[in-house]
């Protein structure tokens, strides 16, 4: 069975990264309550609800876990790597924040995490006593390079998500071996979600379930001519274009995957408008490496759709950062200067809109290496491979 947690030794390793910064950043302690920062620094995975979990790390060692009292058993039994201490109940006759207090005592100068919203700022701080509260993103940096266990969560995520395109591919070819009806979108995607789902629960020990553990988005003809269009009832039909937008979670890791089919021979439009992105993304994907500012990988990439006189149907950016979070930074986009690191993983996805035609996009997620990139994810791009005969 494949093992989703990461070990204590590389959660130990994960928050002394942290410190590292901390120190460097003049940091006496550091106070986080977004899920993905609880997760990284404790390996405690949760469902974020107006209850306040939070962790206190302090520069010179120790971790405290805050938890709501019937969060405590779960924090135990997933062997968090901190100290937990509960509270009664939310908002609760004593402020969640004063357990909190009452265990790490006075502060010096403590960064908070950027996106921590005012009500939770207000409710820490009125408990807490600390000289100076500070706003730093300092874990969210610390994320964006993988260990080789975080890598190797990713990788197995990858496989899965390659699993998802190919049942997806499968079902469709199966409709039409048996001269059924095509699937609908919604049925496509409840298909590859229940696929990776179940590979997950069948091969790996403790699944950790975050939310989306598999599945994506399935869009055909017109209807993937919006980026971010949800499912339908809508039927696939002969000469669509449609695309599989998959990605699932690997102890809490992510990855993405994504392909556009044809359903039929293509004509002289949909080869124009799929080769572009293809060739836009294996340019892109030479473009992240080490060193490469993230917006000089984007422009090199989207440039080639520009090249090919089809600017006018780009819609977003090369891509982004992942890990706990399908979306994170740095972002593949012109206003981020932000160098490319080895142990990065990021997505590179170009695509185009062209509306009431179709959608192109093909995306696959990067790990960047020591002198380049390669792809996590390893379905097949071209149109050849990508185009379902009828």
């Amino acid at each position: 069975m494949f093992t989703t947690r990461l070990s204590a030794d590389a959660l130990d390793r994960l928050q002394e990264r942290v410190r590292e910064r901390m120190r460097s950043a003049g940091l006496d302690a550091l106070l986080t309550d977004a899920p993905e920062d609880v997760a990284y620094l404790t390996g405690f995975f949760h469902h974020p609800c107006e209850r306040p979990v939070a962790v206190w790390l302090g520069a010179d060692g120790g971790a405290v876990l805050l938890v709501p009292e019937l969060e405590r058993e779960n924090a135990e039994r997933q062997e968090a790597r901190a100290e937990i201490v509960s509270y009664a109940e939310f908002p609760g006759v004593v402020p969640p924040f004063r357990a909190l207090a009452s265990r790490v005592g006075r502060a010096g100068r403590v960064g908070y995490s950027t996106g921590m919203t005012w009500e939770r700022q207000h409710a820490a701080f009125a408990e807490l006593s600390v000289g100076e509260a500070v706003p730093t993103p300092i874990v969210t940096v610390a994320r964006y390079i993988k260990l080789p266990e975080e890598v190797a969560l990713h990788a197995e995520a990858a496989r899965i998500t390659d699993l998802m395109l190919e049942a997806g591919v499968a079902l469709v070819r199966e409709s039409i071996t048996a001269g059924a009806a095509l699937p609908t979108e919604a049925e496509l995607a409840s298909h590859v979600g229940g696929v990776g789902v179940s590979t997950m629960y069948a091969e790996h020990d403790d699944v950790i379930v975050v939310s989306p553990l598999a599945g994506g988005l399935v869009y055909a003809g017109a209807n993937s001519a919006y980026p971010h269009g949800l499912p339908s009832g809508y039927r696939l039909q002969a000469g669509d274009t449609f695309m599989l937008s998959l990605g699932c979670a690997v102890g809490g890791r992510f990855v993405e995957g994504e392909r556009t089919f044809v359903l039929g021979e293509p004509s002289t439009e949909q080869r124009r408008y799929h080769d572009a992105v293809r060739l836009a993304q294996e340019v892109g994907g030479r473009a992240i490496r080490p060193g490469r500012e993230c917006r000089n990988a984007n422009r090199n990439c989207l440039d080639v759709i520009r090249d090919a006189g089809l600017g006018e149907y780009l819609r977003h950016r090369q891509g982004h950062g992942i890990g706990l979070g399908m979306h994170e930074p740095p972002w593949l986009e012109d206003g981020d200067e932000t160098p490319l690191e080895a142990g990065m993983i990021v997505s590179n996805e170009p695509g185009i809109y062209i509306p009431g035609h179709a959608g192109y996009r093909i995306s696959d997620s990067m790990l960047v290496t020591a002198d380049g990139s390669r792809s996590l994810t390893a379905f097949p791009r071209d149109l050849d491979s990508c185009t379902i005969a009828l």
